[in-house]
Protein backbone atom coordinates (compact mmCIF):
# COMPACT_ATOMS: atom_id res chain seq x y z
CA UNK A 1 0.00 0.00 0.00
CA UNK A 2 2.70 2.64 1.10
CA UNK A 3 4.56 1.60 -2.48
CA UNK A 4 1.57 2.61 -4.50
CA UNK A 5 1.09 6.32 -2.59
CA UNK A 6 4.94 6.66 -2.89
CA UNK A 7 4.45 6.05 -7.00
CA UNK A 8 1.39 8.37 -7.20
CA UNK A 9 3.42 11.19 -5.02
CA UNK A 10 6.25 10.98 -7.49
CA UNK A 11 3.88 10.56 -10.76
CA UNK A 12 2.18 13.83 -9.30
CA UNK A 13 5.83 15.19 -9.22
CA UNK A 14 6.74 14.33 -12.38
CA UNK A 15 3.64 15.93 -13.80
CA UNK A 16 3.92 18.91 -11.85
CA UNK A 17 7.27 19.40 -13.20
CA UNK A 18 6.60 18.93 -16.81
CA UNK A 19 3.29 21.45 -16.46
CA UNK A 20 5.70 24.11 -15.08
CA UNK A 21 8.52 23.78 -17.40
CA UNK A 22 5.18 24.12 -20.34
CA UNK A 23 4.58 27.20 -19.35
CA UNK A 24 8.01 28.54 -18.16
CA UNK A 25 8.43 27.98 -21.62
CA UNK A 26 5.36 29.15 -22.98
CA UNK A 27 6.64 33.13 -20.91
CA UNK A 28 9.72 33.04 -21.98
CA UNK A 29 8.66 32.80 -25.39
CA UNK A 30 6.17 35.50 -25.31
CA UNK A 31 9.32 37.49 -23.03
CA UNK A 32 11.38 37.22 -25.99
CA UNK A 33 9.20 38.29 -28.99
CA UNK A 34 9.56 41.80 -29.65
CA UNK A 35 6.53 44.47 -28.20
CA UNK A 36 4.76 46.26 -31.24
CA UNK A 37 4.24 49.52 -29.98
CA UNK A 38 2.06 52.02 -32.06
CA UNK A 39 3.43 54.84 -33.13
CA UNK A 40 2.46 58.18 -31.31
CA UNK A 41 1.89 61.01 -33.80
CA UNK A 42 2.98 63.92 -32.33
CA UNK A 43 2.71 67.56 -33.40
CA UNK A 44 5.60 69.18 -34.31
CA UNK A 45 5.29 71.84 -32.17
CA UNK A 46 7.61 75.54 -32.47
CA UNK A 47 9.07 75.99 -29.14
CA UNK A 48 7.85 79.47 -27.76
CA UNK A 49 10.02 81.32 -24.52
CA UNK A 50 7.73 81.63 -21.60
CA UNK A 51 10.97 82.19 -19.56
CA UNK A 52 14.18 82.72 -18.81
CA UNK A 53 15.06 79.60 -16.92
CA UNK A 54 15.45 76.39 -19.49
CA UNK A 55 14.26 73.92 -17.33
CA UNK A 56 10.96 75.79 -16.73
CA UNK A 57 10.50 76.67 -20.63
CA UNK A 58 10.87 73.03 -21.25
CA UNK A 59 8.46 71.88 -19.01
CA UNK A 60 5.90 74.61 -20.11
CA UNK A 61 6.61 73.87 -23.52
CA UNK A 62 5.76 69.98 -22.99
CA UNK A 63 2.49 70.94 -21.21
CA UNK A 64 1.60 73.03 -24.36
CA UNK A 65 2.07 70.48 -26.62
CA UNK A 66 0.16 67.32 -24.51
CA UNK A 67 -2.73 69.27 -23.98
CA UNK A 68 -4.67 67.22 -22.11
CA UNK A 69 -4.81 70.04 -19.00
CA UNK A 70 -7.38 71.51 -20.99
CA UNK A 71 -9.97 68.61 -20.34
CA UNK A 72 -8.93 67.64 -17.06
CA UNK A 73 -11.71 66.89 -14.64
CA UNK A 74 -13.81 65.83 -18.08
CA UNK A 75 -14.34 68.70 -19.58
CA UNK A 76 -12.77 72.04 -20.50
CA UNK A 77 -13.26 74.27 -17.39
CA UNK A 78 -14.99 77.78 -18.26
CA UNK A 79 -16.20 81.14 -16.54
CA UNK A 80 -19.23 78.94 -16.20
CA UNK A 81 -17.46 76.26 -13.90
CA UNK A 82 -15.65 79.08 -11.67
CA UNK A 83 -17.61 78.05 -9.21
CA UNK A 84 -16.06 74.20 -9.12
CA UNK A 85 -12.49 75.53 -9.98
CA UNK A 86 -12.81 77.77 -6.95
CA UNK A 87 -14.51 75.88 -4.06
CA UNK A 88 -17.72 76.37 -2.96
CA UNK A 89 -16.53 78.11 0.41
CA UNK A 90 -14.93 81.04 -1.45
CA UNK A 91 -18.63 81.92 -2.53
CA UNK A 92 -19.63 81.67 0.55
CA UNK A 93 -17.21 83.94 1.81
CA UNK A 94 -18.15 86.61 -0.67
CA UNK A 95 -21.70 86.72 0.24
CA UNK A 96 -20.81 86.68 4.14
CA UNK A 97 -21.92 83.31 4.68
CA UNK A 98 -19.07 81.84 6.22
CA UNK A 99 -19.02 82.41 9.97
CA UNK A 100 -15.89 84.10 11.14
CA UNK A 101 -15.02 84.05 15.02
CA UNK A 102 -15.08 87.14 16.80
CA UNK A 103 -11.95 86.03 18.51
CA UNK A 104 -10.11 86.41 15.03
CA UNK A 105 -7.33 89.04 15.28
CA UNK A 106 -8.53 90.09 11.72
CA UNK A 107 -12.24 90.30 12.37
CA UNK A 108 -11.57 92.48 14.87
CA UNK A 109 -9.10 94.55 13.05
CA UNK A 110 -11.92 94.95 9.93
CA UNK A 111 -14.78 95.42 12.34
CA UNK A 112 -13.46 98.06 14.35
CA UNK A 113 -15.14 101.73 14.39
CA UNK A 114 -12.09 103.84 12.67
CA UNK A 115 -14.34 107.08 12.51
CA UNK A 116 -12.63 108.87 15.28
CA UNK A 117 -9.26 108.69 13.43
CA UNK A 118 -10.28 109.44 10.17
CA UNK A 119 -12.20 112.69 11.49
CA UNK A 120 -8.90 113.07 13.83
CA UNK A 121 -6.76 112.98 10.88
CA UNK A 122 -8.58 115.46 8.65
CA UNK A 123 -8.79 117.57 11.19
CA UNK A 124 -4.72 117.56 11.45
CA UNK A 125 -4.79 117.67 7.53
CA UNK A 126 -6.58 120.91 7.64
CA UNK A 127 -4.29 122.04 10.69
CA UNK A 128 -1.17 121.90 8.14
CA UNK A 129 -2.65 123.47 5.40
CA UNK A 130 -3.90 126.40 7.38
CA UNK A 131 -0.83 127.15 8.76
Amino acid sequence: MKKKKTNIKTIIRQIVREEVAMVIQEVITELKQPIESKPQSKKIVEKKSYTNNSVLNDVLNETAQDEGWKTMGGGQYTSDKMNEVIGKNYGDMMNGTQPVPSSDPMSQFLNKNYSEVLEKSIEKSKNKIGR
